[in-house]
């Protein structure tokens, strides 16, 4: 078994309106995706939408997060699976694709 790093990237939430319910759902669909695949998850958490960024050779520090337009890193996952193709059947299953967010799945190199 390897482990992979899975890296989820979506939409900022504060910029974008969802329906109570919808939000509700994707919450749900999130948990029932995560009892699923409770066996090959072995840690992970979504992100706070405030921090810190160290930049340049300066080291300046920054009061903000990392976006690209409004796309945010929004949390991560540590997977474990047979193969990189695996991991890819796993996270495609996921609810992030839901509210337009997509993932990264790097292996974990030891």
């Amino acid at each position: 078994m390897k482990d992979f790093i899975i890296i989820f990237r979506e939409p900022d939430g504060r910029t974008i309106d969802h329906s109570k319910r919808e939000t509700e759902k994707h919450q749900e669909d999130w948990k029932i995706w995560i009892e699923k695949w409770k066996g090959k998850l072995k840690d992970g958490s979504s992100l706070k939408l405030n921090g810190k960024m160290i930049q340049g050779a300066d080291k300046k520090i920054v009061n903000d997060i990392h976006k690209v337009g409004k796309e945010i890193v929004g949390g991560f996952l540590l997977l474990e699976a047979e193969d990189l193709s695996e991991a890819s059947r796993i996270v495609a299953s996921c609810p992030i694709f839901d509210f337009e967010g997509y993932a990264e799945i790097r292996e974990r190199q030891n």
